[in-house]
């Protein structure tokens, strides 16, 4: 059986087996099988940024034209030696993994089909068919146990030359664990708040990682993101009457505009709408965040992005150096943002 289990896969992404051509990601984390997914992609040692050694489809397309897949597979790349064929969001199809069990029967020498697929059914669809495939693997992705958490604490944290509290650290691990991208991104966010500590302390996880004020702060990023000043000032008043922490606010904007730079360079360089690449989004966006981001790519060209990202981030560190002004150096922060012209 070509499968691996959930605590095996990190080792076997370090040193992939070259014999597998059809290596399916897939789980309940999808924060997970996203990170894992890149990391096999990685190991490929193909440009990802190259347009015509990777190609990135949806299972649906494959699904309402499986001959897709096999054009894809049998184009001959000038530039590199082998291609990537990446595919998202595969589930319950059924044209879809009949063209991967097709495929398996003579897998691609000069190509790698890489498939992220969600929370599958054991020894059903495609699933079944990666497991059952001499050339196939299928490695599954589940949300990460207290080991995987503090694992990923330590990763984390060490970038950051920090450490952190046997208290802060119970607290935080109390907080993490159902989505991997999720569980970096506030592991991330506490890290550059506590930027010039030596340790993080359990106030500082209390602070950034505790629900204050969810449903007004998440009015204020969403009005921000899609520049309607009047409707960011309104949620930002009932933030701070609500007793909320500005700080909190300012971190929230920068993992959003890092997905918002993400995905900006994603359209520019698939030539594909913001509707489009916000669909193939990991983690989804749901409601009015996905409305919010939508809006955001065509308000933010990629370089307006990621200065406006640079700015956020001199905004954290500004108002850590200077703590009595940090109120007013968010909401200017924050107000510039929401008054960004393209």
């Amino acid at each position: 059986m070509a499968q691996k289990k959930n605590h095996e896969v990190d080792s076997w992404l370090a040193r992939p087996d070259r014999t597998a051509r059809i290596v399916l990601v897939y789980g309940p984390d999808r924060g997970l099988v996203t990170e894992r997914a890149r990391k096999f992609a990685v190991a490929t040692g193909i440009a990802l940024d190259d347009p015509f050694a990777v190609v990135r489809l949806d299972a649906a397309e494959i699904d309402s034209d499986p001959g897709r897949l096999f054009d894809e597979v049998k184009t001959f790349s000038m530039f590199s030696s082998q291609r990537l064929i990446w595919i998202r969001n595969a589930g319950a199809q059924k044209a879809f993994a009949d063209a991967i069990k097709d495929l398996a029967k003579d897998p691609p020498a000069d190509a790698l089909v890489l498939i992220e697929g969600g929370d599958l059914k054991k020894g059903a669809g495609v699933r079944g068919v990666v497991e059952t495939a001499f050339s196939g693997m299928a490695l599954p992705c589940y949300s990460d146990d207290p080991r995987a958490v503090d694992t990923l604490i330590d990763e984390v944290l060490q970038r950051y030359n920090l450490r952190i509290a046997l208290p802060a650290r119970t607290r935080l691990k109390a907080l993490l664990g159902g989505d991997r991208l999720a569980s970096r991104g506030e592991i991330e966010k506490l890290a550059l708040y506590c930027h010039g500590k030596s340790e993080i302390l359990e106030d500082d996880v209390a602070l950034l990682i505790g629900d204050v004020s969810a449903t007004s702060a998440d009015d204020a990023l969403n009005a921000a993101l899609k520049g309607d000043v009047p409707g960011f000032q309104q949620a930002l008043q009932r933030f701070k009457s609500a007793g909320g922490n500005r700080t909190t606010l300012l971190l929230s904007a920068l993992r959003q505009l890092q997905i918002v730079q993400t995905l900006r360079a994603e359209m520019q360089t698939s030539n594909r709408p913001a509707g489009a690449v916000i669909g193939s989004a990991r983690p989804p966006l749901y409601f009015d965040r996905k409305t919010a981001v939508e809006r955001a790519l065509t308000r933010f060209s990629l370089a307006q992005a990621s200065a406006a990202l640079q700015r956020v981030q001199a905004a954290v560190l500004e108002s850590r150096r200077y703590p009595d002004l940090s109120d007013s150096i968010i909401e200017r922060c924050l107000l510039g943002l929401t008054l960004h012209r393209s």
